[in-house]
């Protein structure tokens, strides 16, 4: 048999087998470890939405048993958030050094040890650097899960299966949400918020030992020259029953331009040179800007409900029960308005690839701000009228916040740039979002006491509506295009 034509790694992965008669199947068929890859990464989603939104129900027993004025509630707010906007910077750029598989175990085994922290906090100081060593760990996870699945599966389900896996956060949310409801609801002590972050230990430890058992980047082992390496890795990723492809022969895309370029220029300049400026900025500021409502509205739900609705989830004034009691009431509304966080995915999922990026990031952002700006109307009425435009406020904006922006921006940050600073440049764009997630979660504990819920949700429709704006202004789409084009010469929306 003479030896096969050589194709590039994205080839391989997007070839259709054909039948013993010669017709082609309709799809191209995922392999047991292409499944196992994705299954790992969405841990780390799930992981997020868990404890992030966790934070929420949590709190109030913090603040109760540290004594927090609203400043260092904030701190607590705010840590796990910053550790995401460090993290993904620091830890999600190293992927593309030291190879994929190496960060998405660092990462998990990172992420353990600072929950064992929080967990054992006896004083403020250890449980905001726990909060912050665990928000390190998942800001390395928001670029490299990405790139781990996005090199490893077919160019053409690639939407379908990247916002799966960041739907795991929506579901976390919810999970974290039900979990802190079910431990208020039995255990009704002032260390329960403790319990709460240590149900993620366990699992968090299998998925470390799993993550050992995948191959490396077969795009990162091209883009750094290590053709024979990338090889046996594509073969392993690509391994079925009966074989196909029988033998893999790899070779450069487009005549080595990506690896070569990757390799002289790795700087953080280079995303803001004349071919990467524009990706950057769409990977970049919508995030920011979404992350400014998203992580507002999803931590302090249940504050604002209470708030709202009548009573307050937290301060030193009040006793364990009155605490709880306000705690388990606000969860039940925030586990609720979450439930529109899963059927927003879904709605992701079903239409990234048909409808494209762009069109759904737009809508999700002006579909957030109408969700908002009825949620502010909320506090200039009373009773049934006042409740209903709340909820059905905070519905819309978790519906729409996940059909568009909070996925579409993640899905686009791990698209848009070449391979050779893929990891980089998503890592940006995460921690530059992340710099409005820990100013909301910060400022929000203040701002809701200084100028009330209405102003500071108007505030975060203007969010929205830019959002929008530079989504279509710096738009480029990316359904469906072969990742190893990206940066070859072309724009990808060309």
């Amino acid at each position: 048999m003479s030896d096969p034509l050589p194709k590039t790694v994205q080839e391989y992965i997007d070839e259709t087998p054909n039948w013993q008669d010669g017709t082609r199947v309709a799809d191209v068929p995922m392999t047991a470890m292409q499944w196992r890859i994705w299954m790992l990464a969405t841990a780390g989603k799930f992981f997020e939405g868990l404890v992030v939104f966790m934070t929420g129900v949590a709190l109030p027993l913090i603040v109760l048993e540290f004594q927090l004025d609203p400043a260092r509630k904030g701190m607590v707010s705010a840590a796990t958030l910053a550790g995401i906007l460090v993290g993904a910077t620091a830890l999600g750029g190293l992927s593309d050094r030291v190879g994929r598989k190496s960060i998405f175990i660092l990462e998990m085994a990172l992420f353990v040890a600072f929950l064992v922290v929080v967990t054992m906090s006896d004083d403020f100081a250890w449980l905001v650097v726990g909060l912050f060593g665990v928000g390190l760990a998942l800001g390395c996870d928001y670029p490299t899960a990405h790139l781990v699945i996005s090199e490893s599966i077919p160019s053409g389900v690639r939407g379908r299966l990247v916002l799966g896996a960041f739907g795991f956060q929506a579901l976390g949310a919810l999970v974290g949400t039900a979990l802190g409801f079910l431990i208020l609801k039995s255990d009704r002590s002032i260390a329960d918020w403790r319990m709460m972050y240590a149900t993620a230990i366990g699992p968090a430890v299998l998925v470390t030992v799993g993550r050992f058992f995948i191959p490396q980047s077969g795009h990162w082992l091209v883009a750094q020259g290590r053709i024979a390496e990338a090889e046996r890795e594509t073969a392993k990723l690509l391994h079925r029953q009966p074989a196909y492809p029988a033998r893999i022969r790899l070779r450069l895309p487009h005549s080595g331009h990506n690896a070569g370029a990757h390799k002289s220029r790795t700087g953080y300049a280079r995303l803001f040179d004349a071919r990467n400026r524009r990706a950057t900025i769409l990977a970049s500021a919508p995030w920011f800007l979404q992350d400014l409502a998203t992580y507002g509205i999803g931590i302090f739900t249940p504050t604002i409900l209470a708030s709202t609705l009548g009573g307050s989830t937290g301060g030193p004034a009040r006793n364990l029960a009155d605490v709880i009691h306000a705690d388990m009431y606000a969860a039940k509304g925030a586990a609720f308005l979450d439930v529109l966080l899963l059927v927003g995915i879904v709605g992701a999922v079903l239409l990234a690839d048909r409808v494209g990026r762009i069109c759904l990031q737009v809508l999700g952002f002006l579909g957030c701000a109408a969700g908002l700006f009825l949620a502010a109307l909320s506090v200039h009425f009373d009773g049934t009228v006042k409740m209903v435009c709340l909820f059905a406020g905070f519905m819309l904006f978790n519906f729409m916040t996940n059909l568009g922006p909070n996925a579409m921006t993640y899905l686009i940050a791990g698209e848009v740039f070449p391979t050779g600073i893929r990891g980089m440049g998503a890592g940006f764009a995460a921690s530059f979002a992340k710099i409005g997630a820990v100013l909301t979660a910060f400022l929000f504990p203040i701002l809701l006491k200084d100028i009330g819920v209405d102003t500071l949700l108007y505030g975060l429709v203007a969010a929205s509506l830019a959002g929008a704006l530079i989504t279509w202004r710096f738009g480029i789409e990316t359904a469906g295009v072969n990742l190893e084009t990206v940066g070859s010469g072309s724009r990808p929306d060309d």
